[in-house]
């Protein structure tokens, strides 16, 4: 079924979804979140494809959630009286669990979209050519690099709106940038040119506009033609390492390194090293 809202192209082992909504400068609705959704479950059954590209039809990488739609998805149940609510602070409020999330907020919602992708066995790209905000730049985030394009704009939007940041930028951007910057962009939802997230260290690389896409599908169909088995275990052992200690995290790599070793892309690695040539990499 041909799709709607995303374009989606294949060059060699790579997938190029571009989000491609023009009258909202490519908001993310339900349409547009099942179109991704689909595309990613072919992706990650697809052993021909070993490499994501996401990137968005210029001006804008992704504006943010589609705020026509936002009504009818973000509806949120009080248990507590008008009175009763008046006398707890937020952090109490929370504590006390007295919001009940709505059904439409659950892991099919659009705010699980970055989760699904920061979860992808294979690696995945940002090419950041505008405007990423609110949820936009959450889906930005969730990729394992981000390369900007001179016109990429970010921003932590919600607060504009009164929101907060539940797209899962708050456990990524500290991880990132630290708690104090991360709060300051949450907090005043400010927009960041591409110069700054890279001193940041929101975006990997910055690179002339016209140049984006190329350079971007370049470095992925370079880890695309790798050792995606390889790339694939150590995601997953970086994953794992935020929340361990050091020796934790050797105790892994030892049991990821010894998988590695049964792979067949290690067997060609050592037959390209012994016969001086390039290996060819399958991705088991």
């Amino acid at each position: 079924m041909e799709n709607e809202f995303i374009n989606v192209k294949q060059e060699g082992p790579v997938l190029i979804i571009t989000l491609n909504d023009s009258r909202t400068r490519n908001a993310l609705g339900k349409k547009m979140f099942n179109e991704i959704s689909q595309e990613l479950t072919r992706f990650e059954a697809d052993q021909s494809l070993r490499a994501l590209v996401l990137t968005g039809q210029d001006p804008a990488f992704c504006s943010g959630v589609n705020l026509g739609e936002i009504s009818q998805w973000s509806h949120v149940e009080q248990k507590e009286s008008a009175n009763e609510l008046s006398k707890l602070t937020p952090w109490e409020r929370m504590d006390a669990g007295s919001i009940q999330a709505s059904e439409d907020m659950g892991p099919e919602s659009l705010r699980y979209l970055p989760l699904r992708i920061f979860n992808l066995q294979k690696p995945t790209i940002a090419a950041l050519n505008g405007y990423a905000i609110g949820i936009g730049m959450g889906l930005a985030l969730s990729c394992d690099i981000r390369i900007a394009s001179t016109s990429a704009i970010l921003s932590e939007a919600f607060v504009k709106n009164g929101l907060i940041p539940a797209d899962g930028s708050c456990w990524q951007l500290p991880r990132m940038i630290g708690l104090s910057n991360t709060l300051l962009l949450q907090y005043t939802g400010d927009p960041i040119n591409a110069d700054e997230c890279y001193r940041l260290g929101i975006v990997n690389k910055v690179v002339p506009h016209d140049d984006l896409l190329n350079f971007s599908l370049n470095l992925a169909q370079r880890l695309g033609k790798g050792p995606t088995y390889a790339l694939s275990l150590t995601k997953w052992l970086v994953h794992k390492s935020l929340d361990v200690d050091f020796e934790q995290s050797l105790t892994l790599a030892g049991a990821a390194q010894e998988i590695a070793m049964q792979t067949e892309d290690h067997k060609e690695g050592l037959s390209a090293f012994a016969e001086k040539r390039h290996p060819n990499f399958k991705g088991r």
